[in-house]
């Protein structure tokens, strides 16, 4: 066990009050290859590169330094703070920030090329496990991966070496564009394209000027106009101007590429329908080449070296015959297995254990699973018949066959647990069967076929996991990982043994073959292969590919829809999900025709092939398939379904696969997808089912992303140094509990001093904001940074925009709430957004940012201009308890704010905001609303912030749910609504009409939705864990209800809301009251 968290934090913490007076010099103890051993003290925030020379003097006066040779040839090695052996190639670090675990670096000699070796020091610092984890690995299939991804990565590299500054431009900066079927935004008079005021910036000069252009018109037309205003006041010595310039959008790194119409850029339509001017910035194309030329050094450093030395030619083909192989097709043999042994299994001496293992296509039982006999002993355990057979034929096992198992304590009746040992039993689910309870042990998977097809024989060690899911099939868990369990020192393990049922190795047939077979039946069947079923069933057919994704299809509905399969691909294709799981994988026929009708199936959208990624459809051919649809996709759209696409990596079985390929090359082509496929991996890196593949596509990626790594590279020091300062604060607050008010300022005035400190000043200076990779951070605004006084203290730090001087935005750190759940609400709110603009209704909705960084960390981007209702209420009442019931707080607080036509204006901002998160929140059934994670914005959208709770797990309290409403609508948002006046009906219909169009818009995209959600059910997060879960998104949008019915719905929940305002004005009273007393 490492030693408390205080202890180390007394080493490396920063020089404040809290630290103890942390000291600036360290003693360091240096082991050097000649067997010498130093002894030294090196200041503490000192970089590697210079303790190195500062070692070299030292070394000078030991014996054996001649022996040392250059001081170039060697670099320091470490145990760091996950106790792993780290090689600090990469000498520009500051000691403070490497943290050894213990004080002793360990010089060693360098064994291969410098610029390759700091590289791979680099890409192993930054995704957080060492690539020698990776080269110790004695695994096949990672080795061939790499090697592959090496290949490509370096193909990569030395393409965007033959950009031009403008596609580097494109693929690193550019813009996001709204869809350009969207109806433009006119002047309301004759419906022409609104005029466009928009304010002009010069870099490097102080200057600008404000122009008035039409919304159709483009960069390169609005860049011609402002540069003649600037020339009536600059003379005719910048005439040459033509191409010498870009406009940016002034806040931000986003560059107006391309000739859209300007109300075609996502940042200008924002602008006006928030009726804002655009900022927009002319810099000199010198600027942005001088920024090309900088990331293409930064390749060249690495790829060059390599590419000058061409690769030996690999020698010719032999023309002898490889191996000879079986196909698998060719084995008619039962399907069987030997349980070898079992060891380390945790279960109480009394009981008697079992293995229950079972064949799996996704979630379909290939056939009856098999039990093994019951054995008894203490820790190790072997079975009497330890062959367990399938009533299945090896020729019908399909490619992605997933072999299950389950072990299992049978006891006969439930006893009191006496010990602790097995407690943890209890809480998972338990089978009675015959007056015996079966205690589920461990469980593990594995696939049947390896990555290159070939059926796997001979012995194998299964190390198992003992955490269950909530949902099991037949006490197995197929939708588990097939990765075994990396702690293997604790963990239940499985010998079994796969027999030879050939003396060649049985092979999956390629594609090609799997054709054949489908052709070679077609022609062996007489009738047409068209079956052509009658009007009755085509009706049938219409009704069964109607249902949501969660429908279960019956056995005889399948048959339906196998036997006029070529209906559903002339008129119903979107209906592809369904007619998979009618095929009967067990049956290699069956599969045979399906893959031949796969050719030939049209390309669905790429909304409704995303369905086709869910844990339902594991065939190798299907998912590409799926892939070849996404390929369509836009950057914009493929960003919004980002978090999706990385959760479904864990579905695959094999690293090398479509979508692995697609989401690299995606990313590479894209810095902004990078930069959140990046994240999106590194903060899963620490769960271990995944973090072998999520290593492996993040060294791919970095590889192929060369100038990258320093900006990430950035951003993953920083937030180690925010962490380091959470952890300070919460040791202090923890030290200072007895006296609060002293405790504050003594930990405010700490944590000042610390982000003062030049080694944290530094390293939070100068990068790419995690939350929007196109915002340039500069530097912390000290004085207006703090600390939040929930439990886990989580840092609200101000920023400067080095891009807009004034311009300050905030962010909030959180270090001990995972975040993940927030993330996949806001994505679906601002999913939600999109679908209604698209159907022109925009409800003004605010999807602040959102991102989870690490294990229980993440970033919030602070809304500016915002308070919470809480506060508002409070302001405005000195009484706690009768904040709630001042109805004229929300409103005089907007009139304050804004007058005469803007005051009219954000009331139609809060109107059209409150019908869109009324709507939302009731749709996701987000529960633990109260007035202070309800917050408006001064131009007077209201947001919801904070949602701990969704799916309709709402808060209770002494066993009686709190929340009795099914969305927030009390009466100061209806007094606001109204404008003050009461029954102004009108307005109020309005509002009423707004969200029952909003409901409208999202019941036409329920498929979608349950998709989403399904997609993350392995995420694990703790309200999203079954299909049961789902089923309340069924529900809430009447899935399966015709329209009429669906509203009629809607409108009781509406007027329900209404009447039962009175209890959130309670429990509000009860928030305010509880919050007064706290502070």
């Amino acid at each position: 066990m490492p030693p408390a968290m205080t202890d180390l934090l007394d080493i490396w913490a920063a020089h404040s009050p809290l630290a103890g007076h942390a000291p600036d010099q360290i003693t360091v103890d240096f082991l050097l290859p000649t067997g010498i051993y130093i002894q030294m003290d090196v200041p503490r925030e000192a970089t590697i590169q210079h303790i190195k020379l500062l070692l070299w003097k030292q070394a000078q006066t030991f014996p054996l330094f001649p022996a040392l040779g250059d001081m170039e040839s060697h670099m320091f090695e470490c145990v760091n703070q996950a106790a792993v052996h780290e090689e600090l190639e990469d000498e520009t670090r500051r000691l403070c920030d490497v943290r050894p675990f213990l004080p002793v670096l360990k010089l060693v000699t360098r064994n291969c090329g410098r610029a390759e070796r700091l590289l791979d020091s680099k890409i192993g610092v930054l995704i957080s496990k060492g690539l020698h984890e990776l080269d110790g690995m004695n695994d096949q299939e990672v080795k061939d991966f790499r090697s592959k991804m090496f290949r490509i990565s370096e193909d990569r590299m030395q393409h965007m070496q033959m950009m031009s500054w403008k596609e580097w431009l494109q693929a690193c900066f550019s813009p996001q564009l709204e869809p350009a079927a969207k109806t433009a935004i006119t002047d309301g008079l004759n419906d022409r394209p609104a005029d466009l005021k928009v304010i002009i910036h010069f870099d490097q000069s102080q200057d600008s000027a404000s122009l008035k252009v039409p919304s159709s018109c483009n960069p390169t037309e609005l860049m011609e106009q402002a540069l003649r205003k600037w020339l009536t006041t600059h003379g005719p010595e910048e005439e040459a101007w033509r191409g010498q310039y870009v406009l940016r959008v002034s806040h931000c790194l986003e560059f107006l590429c391309g000739d859209h119409p300007l109300i075609q850029y996502k940042y200008i339509r924002t602008c006006m329908q928030a009726k804002e001017p655009p900022h927009l910035t002319l810099v000199h194309t010198s600027v942005v080449k001088a920024m090309f030329e900088k990331e293409i050094c930064a390749i060249g450093a690495v790829v060059s070296r390599k590419s000058s030395n061409p690769p030996l030619p690999l020698p010719p083909k032999r023309r002898a015959p490889t191996q000879v192989q079986t196909c698998v097709w060719d084995v008619s043999s039962t399907f069987k297995i030997v349980l070898v042994k079992g060891s380390k299994v945790n279960a109480e001496e009394t009981a008697k254990v079992q293995v229950r293992a079972g064949l799996f296509h996704g979630t379909e039982l290939l056939c009856k699973p098999a039990v093994s006999s019951e054995s008894s002993g203490r820790s190790d355990h072997t079975w009497k018949d330890s062959t367990l057979e399938f009533d299945i034929s090896v020729c019908d096992l399909p490619r992605m066959t997933r072999l299950c198992f389950a072990i299992y304590a049978v006891m006969d009746k439930v006893k009191k647990q006496k010990s602790t040992k097995n407690a943890h039993l209890n809480k998972y689910q338990t089978i009675r069967k015959a007056g015996k309870v079966h205690y589920p042990i461990a469980w593990v998977n594995t696939m049947v076929f390896d990555y290159k097809g070939q059926l796997k024989t001979g012995d194998i060690i299964l190390h198992c996991w003992s955490s269950f899911p909530d949902e099991l099939e037949e006490m197995l868990n197929p939708i588990g990982t097939i990765q075994t369990n990396p702690y293997t020192e604790n963990a239940t393990a499985l010998h079994i043994h796969f027999p030879e049922y050939s003396s060649h190795p049985i092979i999956f047939p390629p594609f090609d073959k799997i054709l054949e077979k489908a052709a070679e039946i077609a022609r062996a069947s007489d009738c047409a292969p068209m079956g052509r079923g009658g009007k009755k069933f085509h009706i049938e057919l219409k009704e069964i590919m109607e249902r949501d994704p969660l429908s279960q299809l019956c056995e005889n509905e399948k048959d339906l829809i196998w036997t006029l399969r070529y209906d559903c691909r002339e008129n119903f294709p979107q209906s592809l999900p369904k007619l998979l799981l009618s095929v009967k994988w067990s049956k290699h026929e069956d599969m045979a025709q399906l893959q031949a009708l796969l050719q030939i199936w049209p390309k669905l959208s790429p909304r409704d092939a995303l369905e086709l990624l869910d844990f339902n459809y594991p065939d190798q051919y299907v998912r590409e398939y799926a892939v070849r649809c996404l390929c369509d996709m836009s950057n914009e759209e493929l960003s919004q379904y980002l978090l999706q696409l990385v959760q479904v990596l864990r579905y695959e079985p094999y690293y090398d696969c479509a979508l692995t390929h697609f989401l690299l090359e995606r990313a590479q082509r894209n810095r902004k997808i990078g930069h959140f496929l990046f994240w999106h991996l590194r903060s899963e890196m620490h769960m271990p089912a995944v973090s072998v593949q999520f290593a492996l596509i993040l060294e791919a990626y970095c590889r192929g992303s060369i100038p990258h790594i320093e900006v990430l590279k950035k951003q993953v020091e920083a937030l180690s140094k925010l962490k380091s300062v959470n952890e300070l604060i919460k040791l202090g607050t923890i030290k200072n509990a007895r006296s609060k008010t002293k405790e504050a300022m003594l930990t405010k005035e700490a944590m000042m001093t610390c982000l003062r400190q030049s080694g944290y000043s530094e390293t939070l200076s100068d990068l790419h904001s995690p939350l929007n990779p196109h915002v340039l951070l500069s530097g912390i605004n000290v004085e207006r940074c703090r600390y939040m006084d929930s439990k886990m203290k989580p840092l609200w730090i101000v920023y400067n925009n080095k891009l807009l001087g004034g311009d300050t935005l905030g962010i909030i750190f959180k270090n001990g709430d995972d975040l993940r759940q927030d993330m996949l609400t806001l994505q679906i709110l601002r999913l939600m957004d999109l679908l209604w603009k698209e159907a022109n209704l925009d409800l003004r909705i605010v999807p602040y940012g959102c991102l989870a960084t690490g294990d229980r960390a993440g970033l919030i981007e602070v809304v500016s201009s915002a308070d919470t209702i809480a506060n508002i209420q409070l302001t405005s009442s000195n009484v706690a308890a009768a904040a709630a019931f001042n109805k004229d707080a929300l409103l005089n607080w907007l009139k304050e704010r804004n007058s005469g036509d803007a005051l009219e204006r954000a009331i139609e901002e809060f109107t059209l905001s409150c019908a869109g998160y009324c709507v939302a929140t009731y749709v996701l059934g987000i529960g633990d609303r109260h007035s202070d994670n309800i917050m408006v914005r001064s131009t007077g959208q209201l947001f919801h912030i904070d949602f701990g709770h969704i799916l309709g797990n709402f808060k209770s309290k002494f066993g009686i749910k709190r929340e009795r409403v099914p969305f927030i609508l009390t009466h100061d948002f209806i007094h606001v609504i109204q404008q003050g006046k009461t029954g102004y009906t009108e307005k109020f219909g309005s509002f009423r009409q707004y969200c029952e169009e909003a409901y409208l818009i999202l019941r036409k995209n329920g498929n979608l939705f349950i998709t989403l959600f399904a997609l993350m059910l392995t995420a694990g997060l703790p309200e999203l864990t079954s299909v049961k879960d789902i089923q309340y998104l069924k529900d809430s949008l009447a899935l399966g209800k015709t329209d009429e019915d669906a509203l009629k719905q809607f409108r009781q929940k509406f007027d329900e809301a209404l009447r039962e305002s009175w209890t959130t004005k309670v429990n509000w009273m009860a928030h305010n009251v509880a919050k007064d007393n706290r502070s």
